[in-house]
């Protein structure tokens, strides 16, 4: 079972903020209330906001699991808290909120800062605060199927970006619902994302899927060999006919929890044989030679589909155009948009933007005249943090309303993450669009149902 820490802590700090500041005529009493401890708030803090990541076998770059832990970095904790740098989210909070929001109060802030500041005592030596259990194989319950790689991805130790496409076949006993696909990691300091679709076959036709190549380095812009090297689609008379596809059905990103929408949202179909396919996983650079076991854990469903999730994609690969051309100079910060008139009453349910290295920030409305509905905001781009965010309950966007996105990319030599020194142009890949790094991207990507009266009242909450 997954523990929504940010939940948790919530109710948690309530009760210590309240002690920490209440009055008392007991000097001494008082006193002691003020004295902030590991042991009295301390611990709970760092073990919901920080160790999920900071801990063995996780994206964080050391343990956050003890008091040792932490008083080690305790000046680091301290200056990353009170930036705002961590807990990771990216998104304004005071334009949109979003599921699983990681973001810190003034109040907690103040707890860490005087912790810290009086030398991150320990508190009562009688109490012994564990850390709290993880499952290290799902964020969930036990899945009902793990769909694991015959052999292992080879990643070099070349210090560039590595792009795999990747096939995860599995055979069934009987069609069935899938609520929702995790992709676990093993290589979590490496895996950067993953972007994967179901590929569901006709069992009246004789096709051997498994056979193939199972793990292909993408690094040919001629998909369709590829496809046909990895024994994906059928092929009559020399003709490739690609079976029936369901986009987007795995997504990762670290610190990415898949939505575990409610039984009357979501869900697709599982037939019996088939495989997911991952068109895209990005390993970042590695100095050594590695391997990576990755593997799919699929959690059923037990109630029919009720209301299936629709996607759609803005800018890069998407079905709107970016304005201006997608060129981004030497030495400027160049602004762009994306836009899509909506041609029927939807009820969005999460919204992924992406940028590369050079993105500035990132913006996403709805509007219809001087009507604007907020969706998401991120004044300041960190590559290494981007997230599907999705929405407390879904969001009514009536139709002729256009969903507007405006990005905002530096390439200056001022900007840390520029990838060039001295700057160069940058694009989408001259004219042929693509994954890498260096190069760039502006997407949204948006999920949604159509409109239902009473969608507001839904929740989306885990």
């Amino acid at each position: 079972m997954f523990i929504n820490f940010s939940q948790m802590l919530k109710y948690i700090n309530i009760v210590f903020v309240c002690l920490l500041f209440s009055c008392s005529n007991n000097s001494n009493k008082q006193e002691n209330l003020m004295q902030i401890t590991w042991t009295n708030s301390i611990a709970n803090i760092i073990h919901s906001n920080c160790t999920p990541c900071h801990r063995p076998n996780q994206s964080g770059p050391f343990n956050l699991l003890s008091y040792s832990d932490a008083v080690k970095k305790a000046k680091l904790i301290k200056f990353v808290t009170q930036t705002g740098y961590m807990p990771p989210w990216p998104a304004d909070a005071n334009y949109t909120h979003f599921v699983g929001e990681r973001i810190l109060n003034d109040s907690i802030k103040l707890l860490i800062k005087k912790w810290v500041d009086e030398g991150c005592k320990y508190g009562d030596s009688l109490i012994t605060i564990n850390p709290p259990e993880f499952n290290e194989f799902s964020n969930y319950r036990k899945p009902d199927l793990i769909i694991k790689l015959k052999e292992a991805v080879k990643i070099k130790g070349n210090g560039t970006d590595a792009f795999y496409i990747i096939k995860f076949p599995y055979q069934i006993d009987k069609d069935t619902i899938v609520d929702f696909v995790e992709f676990v990691p093993q290589q979590r300091k490496l895996v950067h994302h993953v972007n994967g679709h179901l590929v569901s076959y006709d069992e009246n036709r004789k096709f051997n899927y498994q056979n193939g190549v199972q793990i292909n380095v993408d690094e040919t812009k001629n998909l369709l060999s590829v496809y046909k090297e990895m024994n994906i689609p059928y092929i009559d008379n020399l003709e490739p006919q690609f079976p029936t596809l369901t986009p987007n059905t795995v997504y990762y990103l670290p610190g990415y929890l898949p939505p575990n929408y409610p039984d009357e949202v979501g869900g697709f179909r599982l037939k019996k044989n088939g495989m997911f396919l991952l068109n895209n996983i990005h390993y970042g650079p590695s100095s050594k030679d590695c391997e990576d076991s990755s593997y799919l854990n699929v959690f059923y469903r037990k109630t029919p589909i009720k209301r299936a999730i629709k996607e759609t994609q803005l800018g890069t690969f998407g079905v709107s155009k970016i304005e201006p051309a997608f060129f981004i100079e030497p030495n400027v910060i160049k602004t762009f948009t994306t836009q899509l008139t909506l041609t029927q009453d939807i009820s969005l349910l999460s919204v992924n933007p992406h940028m590369h290295l050079i993105g500035k920030s990132f913006w996403a409305f709805a509007y219809l005249g001087k009507d604007t509905i907020p969706l998401i905001k991120i004044n300041k781009w960190d590559f290494k943090w981007q997230y599907y965010y999705t929405f407390i309950n879904p969001l009514k966007i009536p139709k002729n309303y256009t969903i507007k996105v405006i990005g905002t990319f530096d390439n200056t030599k001022q900007n840390p993450n520029n990838p060039f020194t001295p700057p160069k142009l940058i694009t989408n890949g001259n004219g042929v669009e693509s994954m890498k790094t260096t190069e760039e991207m502006f997407q949204f990507i948006f999920t949604y149902m159509p409109y239902k009266n009473g969608d507001e009242n839904i929740s989306l909450e885990n």
